[in-house]
């Protein structure tokens, strides 16, 4: 493996985004956005393209000018074997989105999707709701019902595409003390009258329910951000309701880990929103 750290001062702290693909990845721009606000001008961000065989390697090659790695798909769990502690809420999704390399040496994973939700519906108006619903079951849903355990008093339904998604599901619920029905796909449009809807399918699934959006829809929370919006957070805005995107999720996810890599609260929550886009609109 190439090593990245040859001939960076030690004074320089550096950071990144691991993933496989991360081409795509807005954390840069939001990161290095945060870093200008906060006039961090020794402080660098990059991404690398990095999957579960390669990040073994590429972690112990670090050296101690890194302050922190965010993780993206598919090493959100392929981490943790690695680390020397996992916080409590990356623990109860078998997740860590968020490394941290402590001043002693120790490699301290965290989660900040699970607060990075509820700090976008609440920034929206959203405190407590009485049940939501969920459209999809892969690994963003399970972060979904980790955040709904803060957010939602009651039922949550989980609309999914087979039995097996849907006993994963159940499972979720019991181990993150949130109360769980699951509901065919082919029910979907009933999620639309929830109070709260959080898609957390890939661009184009939810695109045939757009036509079902009630008069009078609560709020969305659409986990995609590009392309955007999506045919039913269009559909959803033009009849009233409200709309919590996914760059709102990334903006706030990438805040707590500014924070945390840092040192430096509170992040500039403005100015990486503005930063995230203008890059968007730059790829359009």
């Amino acid at each position: 493996m190439t090593d990245i750290t040859r001939g960076e001062p030690a004074s320089r702290h550096r950071a990144a985004v691991l993933g496989s693909p991360v081409a795509h990845s807005l954390s840069p721009v939001l990161h290095r956005a945060a870093y200008q606000a906060l006039d961090l001008t020794e402080w660098t961000y990059d991404r690398f393209d990095v999957d579960e065989a390669a990040l073994p390697s590429f972690v112990e090659g670090l050296g101690a000018e890194w302050a922190g790695l965010s993780l993206t798909m598919p090493l959100k769990r392929a981490v943790i074997p690695l680390l020397d502690e996992v916080s409590e809420t990356a623990a109860s999704v078998e997740a860590v989105n968020t490394l941290v390399f402590t001043e002693d040496g120790r490699r301290v994973g965290d989660n900040t999707d699970i607060p990075g939700m509820v700090a976008a519906l609440r920034e929206h108006g959203v405190e407590q709701v009485d049940s939501a619903a969920i459209l999809g079951a892969g690994a963003t849903a399970s972060s979904a019902l980790a955040a709904m355990s803060r957010v939602c008093a009651g039922e949550v339904v989980v609309y999914v595409r087979s039995g097996a998604r849907a006993a994963e599901m159940r499972q979720w619920g019991e181990r993150l003390d949130v109360d769980v029905r699951t509901a065919d796909w082919d029910d979907a449009a009933e999620a639309l009258r929830a109070p709260l809807v959080i898609a957390t399918t890939p661009a184009g699934a939810t695109d045939a329910l757009a036509t079902a959006v009630p008069e009078r829809p609560t709020t969305l929370f659409d986990v995609l951000y590009d392309p955007w919006p999506t045919e039913l957070a269009a559909r959803w805005s033009m009849f009233g309701g409200a709309v919590v995107s996914g760059l709102d999720l990334l903006v706030h996810q990438a805040v707590l880990q500014v924070e945390q890599m840092t040192g430096r609260a509170p992040a500039p929550v403005d100015a990486m929103r503005k930063a995230g886009e203008h890059a968007l609109a730059s790829r359009r």
